[in-house]
């Protein structure tokens, strides 16, 4: 039995999971981050993977890096047996500042390599039923991020638009959902308030409230 070759959507797909999993070579990976810049479609579904795949570190707890500073010491500089002397002491003095300077450098690559990237969480997800149109929301370093994770815009002329709505009050635009991520200089909502999703002319409402179906909705949790 064969395999069905992949349509252009599934393998756009595939290219931007291996991107996201690093498993490109130099040359993929350079073509892959010059098209994220230009092709806002293939950079959802990139954006997409990454919160896919963000997951997979929950299991494991965070843990300070260690000290790594004296064992790289003690095994790229071992102590030399004293000799004594004027000489021996100036030698001592110019292999052990040339020593720091080469330990400082170590130290600083090993704390580069143990420091995780800052981690999104995941707020609320908007879906159809039948999930033919999905966006996720994550908090994103004290912002809100909301990325299309499945389905397509909302076609010529019109546009999808994000509404914020807390318990007993009018719905506030957050601003409009495209084909790139929508950020938002907003704080986590409390439980109990209200995102949704309404389908508005191109430009979105101009009167400051939903004028078109509300097609997606999800009450944050708590």
């Amino acid at each position: 039995m064969t395999d069905a070759p992949l349509n252009q959507r599934e393998a756009d797909d595939a290219l931007a999971a291996e991107y996201v999993l690093g498993v490109l070579d130099r040359v993929d990976r350079a073509e892959a981050a010059s098209r994220i810049k230009r092709d806002p479609g293939f950079a959802a579904m990139v954006t997409a993977w990454e919160f896919r795949m963000g997951g997979l570190n929950d299991g494991f707890a965070e843990a300070p890096a260690p000290n790594l500073l004296p064992a790289i010491e003690a095994r790229l500089f071992p102590k030399p047996a004293r000799a004594g002397g004027e000489t021996g002491g100036w030698f001592s003095g110019i292999f052990g500042w040339v020593s720091g300077v080469l330990v400082g450098a170590f130290v600083v690559l090993a704390v580069v390599a143990f420091v995780a990237p800052p981690r999104s969480m995941r707020i609320a997800t908007l879906a159809t039923v039948d999930h033919r149109l999905a966006y996720e929301v994550v908090e994103f370093g004290g912002a809100l991020k909301i990325t299309r994770v499945e389905g397509d815009s909302a076609g010529a002329g019109r546009v999808h638009e994000l509404w914020l709505i807390a318990p007993g009050k009018a719905p506030v635009s957050l601003g409009l959902l495209e084909d790139t991520p929508l950020i938002v200089d907003q704080p986590v909502p409390p439980a109990g308030w209200t995102l949704a999703v309404s389908l508005e002319a191109a430009g979105g409402s101009k009167s400051g409230v939903p004028t078109g179906p509300v097609i997606l909705s999800a009450e944050i949790g708590t």
